[in-house]
């Protein structure tokens, strides 16, 4: 038996009232671009809904795809058949026998859009329930709480025929929200943050800070995978490359041991902020969790967070170590996070790291630095090297299963 079509419910989007035409648009341009490997398709979009023919194209195919589309709440195969109640029981009974893990209840619902059938609904429920007993042996109906439930909506064309709730992604439609920049490093926090970002509705670019040669070209293709992979879910990815290693040697030479992150961190937000004003970006996404390391304490984030003027978003700010690892793995990010290539931020790192930093003290001594130190910010701005990514068929088929993990993204 093979599934004909393929109903797209959206997520949050839904309740967006008088934006929901312009949301719902984007959200089917999206899955149009997704799924342009199948030329075969066909798109029928109604309230809140979307109606995919397949005409033939594979099912599996398609959902592999649409199950990671920002703005899709869930999704279900369909098969079509024909109005005359044996051929509607027949494919009800065929779709219950092909689950991978049989029920032991169920239940049916049936909705008659076609007011002229000959059934109602409730008449429906009882007539299809019955031969699926009857067929099924252990089979037990509850109308309550079932395992599995079998819907038919029967329209004036045909009946269509499901049970599989496949959940999608949730959020809303990549672009909605505007556009973050987002601060990337090599470690596993960051990815996540931008994943987390794109699913609610923000279009991202990266920002990635390295010191050659005190960083190896590995730690720079590290970055760019992950870029990649991020572009598996976001379509076209930019990826800003900034050097470095003159601002970076200049806060380590400063005499200031315990504030020399405190300092980077601020130099890394001027220069993003900056890039962002230059490709209209609103905000900046950081992998920062409160309290991990030092440069993530509450103190540490106000001192670091005061040196730019757009707001910063933190998705991870509240969670546990554990569990961004384990969206770090579903999302195919974490075995190229854990490669040991060194990234600019083990670069310089003091003994013993300031955790509640001064502001007034780290504005002082960025004062001190003057006008050689603002060059340096300057000069990096104009050396970003921009890179326009796409996902790799490499990205596609990843699979996370690495068995250690750096302790922390940034610092």
């Amino acid at each position: 038996m093979n599934y004909e079509l393929i109903i797209v419910r959206f997520g949050e989007i839904t309740i967006k009232g008088r934006n929901r035409n312009r949301f719902e648009t984007m959200l089917l341009d999206q899955i149009k671009v997704a799924l342009k490997s199948l030329p075969s398709l066909e798109y029928v979009r109604s309230y809140a809904r979307v109606y995919i023919h397949l005409n033939g194209a594979s099912y599996e195919k398609a959902a592999d795809r649409l199950k990671d589309i920002y703005g899709i709440a869930s999704f279900s195969p369909v098969i079509r058949s024909e109005h005359g109640l044996e051929q509607i029981r027949e494919h009800s009974l065929q779709l219950i026998r092909r689950l991978d893990n049989a029920p032991e209840t169920f239940k049916v619902s049936v909705h008659r859009g076609w007011k002229q059938y000959p059934h109602d609904s409730i008449e429906m429920n009882h007539l299809v329930g019955a031969h699926i007993l009857r067929n099924t042996p252990g089979l037990k109906v509850d109308v309550r709480q079932p395992e599995v439930e079998l819907k038919i909506d029967i329209q004036h064309e045909a009946a269509y025929v499901y049970c599989e709730n496949v959940k999608g992604a949730g959020g809303f439609p990549l672009g909605m929200n505007g556009k973050g920049m987002l601060l990337l490093s090599g470690g596993i926090d960051s990815p996540v943050a931008g994943w987390m970002a794109m699913k609610q509705g923000l279009r991202i670019e990266a920002v990635h800070f390295h010191s050659y040669p005190f960083t190896s070209e590995q730690a720079k293709e590290k970055v760019i995978t992950l870029a990649r992979r991020l572009a598996y879910y976001g379509g076209k990815f930019r990826l800003h490359l900034v050097p470095f290693t003159e601002v970076q040697t200049a806060i380590a030479q400063s005499g200031n041991d315990s504030l020399i992150i405190t300092l980077m961190r601020r130099a890394m937000l001027k220069i993003t902020e900056r890039l962002a004003e230059q490709n209209g970006a609103l905000a900046i996404v950081t992998g920062d969790s409160l309290g991990q390391v030092a440069s993530q304490t509450l103190g540490s984030m106000n001192a670091i967070g005061r040196a730019a003027s757009l707001p910063l978003l933190r998705p991870l700010v509240m969670t546990d170590k554990m569990d961004i690892i384990g969206l770090a793995k579903r999302i195919g990010t974490y075995e190229t996070s854990i490669l040991p290539f060194e990234d600019c931020c083990t670069l310089f790192v003091p003994k013993s790291p300031a955790t509640n930093p001064s502001v007034k003290q780290v504005e002082k001594i960025e004062a001190e630095l003057g006008e050689p130190y603002s060059r340096l910010i300057e000069e990096a701005i104009a050396g970003t090297e921009i890179m326009d990514l796409r996902e790799s068929a490499e990205d596609e088929e990843r699979k996370s299963e690495a068995k250690t993990a750096p302790e922390d993204d940034w610092f």
